[in-house]
C-alpha cells in the first residue's frame, strides 16, 4: 500500500519538473531568438503598415494570433506588456483591442499564478510557517490579513502602477487567496489601464518612447483608484478596533419584576 503514495509523489514531482522545463525553455527561447529585438518600439513602428495590412486581410486569424501572443507573454512574464498593449490597440482599436488584452492578460496572469502555486507554494509556505497549526507567526498573520481582504488588496496592487504585473502574479501565489477572487480582482483591476493603453495605441506610430504616453496625472488617477480600493479594508479594521458593542441590552418586559400591589 505504501507504494501507491510514493508513486503519486514521484508523479507529482515529474509533472512539476516538466512544467518548470517548459517555462524555462520558453523564456530562454524568447531571448535566444532575439525576442526583445522584435518586441521593441522601433520594430513595431518600422512594420506598422505591414501589420495593419495583414490584420485587415486576415482579421479573425489576426485576433487569434494577438490573443495567443499576449497570453504567452503574460503567462511567461516576458517583458514588453505595455508595448504589446499599444500594438494590439493600434491593430484592433480601443474596443476590440481592450477585449483581447483584458481576456489574454487575465487568463495569462491566472496561469502564471496557478503554475507558481503548484510549483513553489508548498515549499514557500513551509519555509515561512504559513501552515503552522497555531497560525501565530508573523508570516501567518500577514497571510491571514491579506486573505481576509484579498479582493481589495489585489485590486489595489493591480490599479497602482508601482507594482510590476508579473511580481503580483507570483507573490500572491504563496498566499491563501482563492483563485476566483484572484481572477475577479485582476480583471477589474487591470481594466482601466487596459482601456487607456489600447486607446493610446492609435498614436504608436508617432511617438519616440512609451514614456511619452502616460502623464503623471494619469498615473496619479490610477493610484487614487487603488487607494479607494482599500476603503473596505480600512472600514473592517476600524470595526475590529472598536470591538463588539458592549452596551447592556434593555431588560425584557418578562424579566421586569412586578411591583404592583397585590
Amino acid at each position: 500500500m505504501s507504494s501507491v503514495p510514493a508513486a503519486g509523489a514521484r508523479g507529482s514531482i515529474a509533472i512539476k519538473v516538466v512544467i518548470a522545463i517548459v517555462f524555462i525553455g520558453a523564456i530562454a527561447a524568447f531571448f535566444a531568438f532575439g525576442g526583445p529585438k522584435y518586441l521593441s518600439l522601433e520594430a513595431i513602428k518600422a512594420n506598422r503598415d505591414q501589420l495593419l495590412a495583414l490584420t485587415e486581410a486576415h482579421y479573425p486569424l489576426a485576433i487569434l494570433i494577438a490573443f495567443l501572443v499576449y497570453l504567452a507573454a503574460t503567462t511567461l512574464s516576458l517583458p514588453g506588456a505595455v508595448l504589446l498593449s499599444l500594438t494590439v490597440g493600434m491593430l484592433f482599436g480601443r474596443w476590440v483591442g481592450s477585449a483581447i488584452i483584458l481576456l489574454a492578460a487575465t487568463l495569462g496572469s491566472t496561469l502564471a499564478f496557478l503554475a507558481a502555486r503548484y510549483l513553489f507554494a508548498d515549499l514557500a509556505r513551509r519555509k515561512l510557517g504559513l501552515d503552522a497549526p497555531d497560525g501565530t507567526g508573523l508570516a501567518a498573520r500577514i497571510n491571514q490579513g491579506f486573505t481576509d481582504g484579498a479582493f481589495s488588496y489585489l485590486l489595489f496592487l493591480r490599479l497602482v502602477p508601482l507594482f510590476p504585473f508579473w511580481l503580483v502574479n507570483l507573490a500572491t501565489a504563496f498566499t491563501s487567496v482563492p483563485v476566483r477572487t484572484y481572477v475577479a480582482a485582476t480583471a477589474i483591476g487591470i481594466l482601466p489601464g487596459v482601456f487607456v493603453f489600447a486607446n493610446l495605441g492609435q498614436s504608436l506610430g508617432r511617438i519616440e518612447s512609451t514614456a511619452q504616453l502616460v502623464s503623471p496625472a494619469t498615473l496619479g488617477a490610477f493610484a487614487l483608484l487603488g487607494v479607494f480600493a482599500l476603503v473596505p479594508v480600512l472600514i473592517r479594521w476600524l470595526r475590529r478596533k472598536q470591538g463588539p458593542d458592549k452596551t447592556p441590552a434593555a431588560p425584557r418586559a418578562a424579566d421586569t419584576p412586578d411591583t404592583r400591589a397585590p
